[in-house]
């Protein structure tokens, strides 16, 4: 059965965290396009109607602020969500997205972001839960 729900790119280097991402996505209705780090995560966002992006903070190269502030430029209104392992990343790198959440949050907290981002009605919040 193909899935007709909102386009997500989640951008992470830790490959299980990955799968394991794009899987509970799937099964919440989401398209995902997945990429393991911020080169690749861009050319995605570029080529496709990404409608959210789940990105990681913490990349080799290029880190989720860098490759936030790119994404800011090219579509501005695209809601991002980063995740990190860490609290209290700099201002210069939360103020680029819609929220900021620890990856021990998990599953459901994802979630419950991703659709208060897309709904229609749905305000954006730039808020760090």
């Amino acid at each position: 059965m193909q899935q007709i729900g909102p386009m997500v790119l989640c951008v992470d280097d830790e490959v299980v965290g990955l799968q394991v991402r794009k899987l509970i996505l799937e099964r919440s209705g989401y398209r995902v396009l997945t990429a393991p780090d911020g080169p690749s995560g861009l050319l995605l966002f570029d080529d496709h109607p990404v409608e959210a992006v789940v990105l990681d903070y913490s990349m080799p190269g290029m880190n989720g602020g860098e490759v936030a502030a790119r994404m800011r430029s090219a579509k501005p209104d695209v809601p991002i969500v980063l995740l990190s392992a860490y609290m209290g990343l700099p201002a210069e790198v939360t103020d680029l997205v819609n929220i900021y959440m620890t990856k021990g949050q998990g599953a459901p907290v994802l979630i419950k972001n991703l659709k208060a981002l897309l709904e229609p009605a749905g305000a954006d919040p730039r808020r760090i839960c």
